[in-house]
């Protein structure tokens, strides 16, 4: 088997974890084959945004076939 991963970075007003879902989510409806997720880092935008933006950036590993 042969796997290739690729950083997201999800966002949420609500939480980190929603944050992670989103990412996990986008990631299900557009990539194949997903085996597991790696959360890598965790911020928070406070600059360009009314209210906070949680950011969840996460490694996505899936077999390429």
């Amino acid at each position: 088997m042969v796997f290739k991963k690729i950083t997201l970075i999800g966002m949420s007003e609500e939480s980190f974890d929603d944050a992670v879902d989103n990412a996990i989510d986008e990631a299900q409806e557009t990539v194949d084959n997903i085996h597991w997720v790696e959360v890598d880092e965790f911020g928070v935008e406070v600059a360009s945004v009314p209210d906070r933006q949680y950011q969840a950036e996460v490694t996505v590993a899936f077999e390429v076939e």
